[in-house]
């Protein structure tokens, strides 16, 4: 199939990957546009990984306060140039991801912040329901590291469904923007305030 500059102008449009890779991706996929998109995540999700361990100290502070004024995020996000960090896309994303602290209460990036005690004390929680439950004891364990991951999901921005696309994750949303602008990308820090918490 003769691939024409109108496909490559419409994936390069769907997709914001440059010319030469949507060119590939339409050559690699027989001219199939949804093969296409895959094609390009996949490279892109790749890129990115390799991206991962480069310093990003650019980047921006942003605000989001929700209608009524009773919530309000500050969220500060890392890149590795002023440049994309001036752009639209970038500036959509941080305010993307605002918009979700406010909505989905996280309370850690990602696990690894999460105090020792904390973890204990959860842990202790789900084997004392599964003791109450009356659950064999040989199987505690697999009870509380299943409950664990979900409690994960639940506290931990990176591990949340995105409110938008719940089937997202905030992580693969992260590596989606990272192959995207191709630069490493981090969500450096947070705060959430609800008016009377606290």
């Amino acid at each position: 199939m003769e691939i024409v500059a109108s496909m490559v102008k419409e994936l390069r449009e769907k997709t914001g990957a440059g010319i030469m890779d949507c060119k590939e991706a339409l050559k690699e996929t027989s001219g199939d546009f949804k093969k296409a998109v895959d094609f390009l995540r996949k490279k892109g999700i790749a890129a990115a990984e390799k991206k991962l361990g480069r310093a990003a100290t650019e980047g921006i502070v942003s605000s989001y306060i929700h209608p009524g004024g009773r919530i309000g995020v500050l969220v500060e996000i890392n890149c590795e140039t002023d440049f994309v960090a001036r752009t639209d896309d970038f500036q959509k994303f941080v305010r993307n991801i605002a918009m979700h602290i406010a909505a989905a209460t996280p309370k850690y990036i990602k696990r690894e912040d999460i105090p020792a005690d904390v973890l204990e004390r959860e842990k202790d929680v789900y084997r004392g329901q599964a003791e109450e439950a009356g659950k064999p004891e040989k199987i505690f364990e697999k009870i509380v590291s299943g409950k664990m991951e979900k409690f994960y999901s639940e506290v931990c921005l990176l591990e949340q469904g995105y409110v938008r696309e719940d089937k997202v994750s905030i992580k693969d949303l992260l590596t989606d923007q990272i192959a995207k602008v191709g630069e490493n990308i981090s969500i450096k820090r947070f705060a959430r305030f609800h008016l009377g918490e606290g």
